[in-house]
């Protein structure tokens, strides 16, 4: 026989993001390539997105794409209607603005300011935490395109997090809400934090611009399908090597000439690199290659991948010395 189910055994009725308890009214500033995503996030955490700033005419775009149906707003209205301000405008602006927000007394006792900046964190929204506002940093470590394709990128995506102790499990709970990893990052951190996300990716991109034009000077049609593989093993073989406190980490998985110690080698492409940058002026090529094969060798030694001797040879290839003379190339 049949046992009829107890009602303490039936399933919890599902709520709607927006019955949750705690939503807040967003205010979002600047619909630029991160602030209408992560509108658009906290949107479908339930949070209401009760008003937009948007000034160019592709902000507005995005705006009514991400964001359809919000009012778009000046920025002294935004701050007016919401109970979160969420400020996703570049590094450089975002002082000033929080500035002369204060000066005009826009800041409201209770209201929770975020700002997206990589470079700060809370010392910037000072002028509004002096107003009573609860000042938060959320920064999340990724590229943004500003279209809905970033939102399933924001899925296990880390933001780096900054907020006074008291209020700090309110900043990682909007993160967790978008589907974001929150890591503490602590204030007087956040301009080191910054540079290491700045040079890894932003550097990375100069490279592969860099490595391309290379192949296409030497007659590869498609330098990009050429260096897709190797890059992309390259690129998961460091990240796999990195060890959680940086050092030596990644450098271990280092290979090609610089590794085996072929300073022949290294010489041969600064002279090639040479001659290119004379016939299309692109020195940054050959500089940049210069200080990248310095950068590894000097890894390498401390991490006791290279011999002294070896790593001489190559500096010397490397500072253009007269004479140095390469080593026996050693098996691939």
């Amino acid at each position: 026989m049949s046992v009829p189910l107890r009602s303490s055994h039936r399933r919890a009725p599902v709520t709607a993001p927006s019955e949750r308890p705690g939503r807040l009214g967003v205010g979002v500033v600047g619909a630029g390539h991160v602030g209408a995503v992560l509108g658009n996030a906290l949107r479908a955490a339930g949070h209401p997105v009760v008003a937009v700033s948007a000034v160019s005419d592709a902000s507005v775009e995005r705006a009514d794409a991400l964001l359809p149906g919000v009012p778009i707003v000046e920025v002294p209205e935004v701050v007016r209607r919401a109970e979160l301000v969420l400020l996703a405008v570049p590094d450089d602006a975002l002082a000033p603005l929080v500035a002369g927000l204060a000066a005009t007394g826009a800041w409201q006792t209770g209201q929770l300011v975020v700002h997206t900046a990589g470079r700060y964190g809370t010392s910037v929204l000072d002028p509004a935490r002096a107003a009573g506002a609860i000042p938060l940093a959320i920064h999340p470590a990724m590229t943004f395109t500003g279209t809905s394709l970033d939102l399933h990128r924001l899925e296990g995506c880390p933001f780096a997090v900054t907020a006074p102790a008291a209020v700090l499990p309110i900043a990682q709970a909007l993160v967790v809400e978008i589907g974001g990893e929150p890591v503490v990052v602590a204030e007087q951190a956040r301009g080191l934090y910054h540079a290491g996300l700045a040079h890894g990716a932003n550097h990375l991109t100069v490279l592969v611009a860099q490595a391309s034009a290379v192949l296409a000077g030497a007659g590869v049609d498609d330098p990009g399908r050429m260096l897709r593989p190797l890059l992309e093993a390259a690129l998961d073989g460091a990240l796999r090597a990195q060890s959680r406190d940086g050092s030596p980490g990644a450098i271990t998985a280092l290979t090609g000439p610089v590794r085996r110690g072929d300073a022949g080698t290294v010489a041969e492409h600064l002279a090639v690199l040479g001659v290119l940058a004379a016939s299309t002026g692109s020195v940054d090529v050959l500089e940049g290659y210069r200080a990248l094969a310095r950068a590894a060798t000097v890894r390498a030694v401390a991490a006791g991948m290279l011999d002294d001797t070896a790593a001489q040879r190559l500096l010397d290839v490397l500072a253009g010395s007269p004479g140095a003379e390469p080593g026996p190339e050693e098996e691939r």
